[in-house]
């Protein structure tokens, strides 16, 4: 009998798709309803009964977190060995209410509850998988950032740390949220020549025109959290290798960090744009600066 000719393009598709099917397997998807708007989230089935520890992974504005989960698959590897989850809740609308004023985006216009929305998910993840309530971080990109700033000026007590990508605080001027003024670990990690959240500050400008305020300079959002915290003087300072040297960037890292206190850390992406750099996987960075804290 006949056999077809064995191909190498044929399996190496079958693997392909065999290893995607398994990734896509393992995601479970929910919601909770919050005045009567049913809010949806994205999670790996833990591998093991212990998971302590509980990570939000926020998308930019105008995404959705299946698609993001992309960005930090390889952190979710280390998942159920390091004992935690990771979380990857859509916006409303593929926005975030979070806190520019000026922002004309339909969770800014409706006003919709996010405070409720994450308490929501924090208590789903207690009761189903017993996660330790103290140990609850996000990870934000963009306006997701601008949601991770939300949740520690507004639910400090049910955040112990965040990582904010490509995202400064906004101007006192567009500040919507009541500040509670906890202190917080913070990493902000951003470009300097991010053409739309600027390293020096100034008004963010979407696609079609869509305005959302003034913003704080990198410089001074990362100054906001370390007075927060009661850091006073210069940080210190030094840069992380140059893994990538044909991108023309480099990180510089400036940290403040004393027992007792949060740590503060502001990763500078000297020639960074509005992307993820090439030089650190930038979620397991923010992994190992939670794990300090």
């Amino acid at each position: 009998m006949r056999t077809a000719p064995f191909r190498k393009g044929s399996l190496l598709l079958f693997v392909v798709s065999f290893f995607t099917l398994s990734a896509n397997a393992q995601l479970l998807s929910d919601s909770v309803r919050i005045d009567n708007h049913y809010r949806t989230f994205h999670f790996k089935k833990p591998g093991t009964s212990t998971v302590s520890q509980l990570i939000f992974v926020l998308h930019g504005s105008g995404g959705n977190g299946k698609d993001f989960r992309q960005n930090a698959l390889n952190l979710e590897a280390r998942s159920d060995q390091e004992q935690f989850i990771l979380v990857y809740p859509d916006g409303y609308k593929h926005f975030w209410n979070e806190c520019r004023k000026a922002a004309q985006t339909p969770p800014n216009l409706e006003n919709i509850n996010e405070e409720a929305f994450f308490t929501r998910m924090i208590e789903y993840f207690r009761d189903k998988y017993k996660i330790d309530e103290s140990r609850v971080f996000a990870i934000g990109f963009s306006g997701g950032g601008h949601m991770a700033y939300k949740l520690v000026i507004t639910m400090p007590e049910k955040i112990r740390a965040i990582t904010a990508i490509v995202a400064s605080l906004p101007d006192s001027t567009n500040m919507d949220c009541i500040e509670k003024k906890v202190s917080r670990s913070v990493m902000i990690v951003n470009g300097t020549l991010d053409p739309l959240n600027k390293w020096e500050g100034g008004e963010i400008i979407l696609a079609n025109n869509v305005r959302m305020g003034r913003m704080r300079s990198a410089e001074a959002s990362f100054r906001y959290w370390a007075q927060l915290a009661g850091y006073t003087g210069t940080p210190r300072s030094d840069r992380l290798p140059d893994l990538d040297t044909s991108d023309g960037k480099i990180i510089e890292r400036y940290s403040y960090s004393h027992q007792g206190k949060p740590e503060v850390v502001l990763l500078k992406v000297v020639g960074g744009k509005h992307d993820l750099p090439n030089d650190i996987d930038t979620f397991q960075e923010a992994w190992s600066f939670f794990k300090r804290q």
